[in-house]
């Protein structure tokens, strides 16, 4: 049921929405990362999932770790590809919520740029965002949630191209939020956050990197998947939120 305040003796009174029992979530780069993140909480809390990636050795891997086969369903589908889109919200029943976290991000100096691995960023997070607002069928009520990133109010050098794309889906978001209601649309914009990606970012470097990055956040410390994973209920459950942006980023567009 979507999260709706019930009214006694004048008075709002408002679920938990941490309850998601009885509630279908798709996460669109669910088999790892944050996406695996969102995947635990929803299904601790009662929801059914549907997980889709690109990678169906990752699918296979995120569902066995995961466990609730009755309650966990994978799809192969390439979010860039429309009929694949198409098919994953035709084929299978409709969502409360849909959680976006694939991508495929490009780092490179602009005046280095292989426009060609550009485009495939571009098109991993704002082109898949058309296709999803375009096909998903998600209830009155239920929510539509895309991942931005930090790179949008603070990138670094390099990142032009992931700072482009993270600033249009913020916009987008706000036009869809229009567009679609009753549906919410909301983005969530994650700081440094722990996950496999950034092992081929840094490599070997990756923790030195973190410390370093952490002593100069207020939270003293990068993200977890679970600290997104909880916002993303937030914007799950909160019925009176949408066409926003839910920084989650340790305190990083202040430093």
């Amino acid at each position: 049921m979507p999260y709706h305040p019930m009214v006694l003796a004048g008075r709002a009174r408002y679920p938990s929405f941490m309850n998601l029992e009885h509630q279908h979530v798709v996460i669109i780069g669910g088999s790892s990362g944050i996406g695996l993140g969102v995947a635990r909480a929803c299904l601790a809390r009662g929801a059914t999932l549907t997980l889709a990636s690109r990678s169906p050795q990752k699918l296979a891997a995120a569902a066995a770790e995961l466990g609730e086969a009755r309650r966990v369903r994978t799809v192969v589908a390439d979010a860039t590809q429309e009929a694949e889109v198409r098919s994953l919200f035709s084929e299978h029943p409709p969502a409360h919520h849909v959680v976006v976290t694939a991508v495929q991000g490009h780092y490179q100096p602009i005046r280095e740029l292989d426009v060609a691995a550009a485009r495939r960023t571009i098109d991993s997070k704002l082109v898949a965002a058309l296709h999803i607002a375009k096909h998903a069928r998600i209830e009155p009520g239920g929510s539509l949630v895309f991942t931005t990133g930090i790179a949008a109010a603070r990138p670094g050098p390099g990142g032009a191209v992931v700072a482009a794309a993270n600033g249009a889906l913020e916009a987008l978001v706000r036009a869809l939020a229009i567009e679609l209601a009753p549906v919410r649309v909301n983005a969530l914009s994650p700081g440094w956050v722990d996950t496999p990606i950034w092992d081929s970012i840094a490599g070997g470097e990756k923790e030195q990197r973190f410390e370093q990055h952490a002593r100069r956040l207020p939270a003293r410390r990068v993200g977890a998947p679970a600290d997104i994973a909880h916002a993303a209920l937030f914007l799950m459950g909160n019925g009176f939120t949408t066409g926003e942006t839910l920084h989650v980023d340790g305190g990083h567009r202040l430093v």
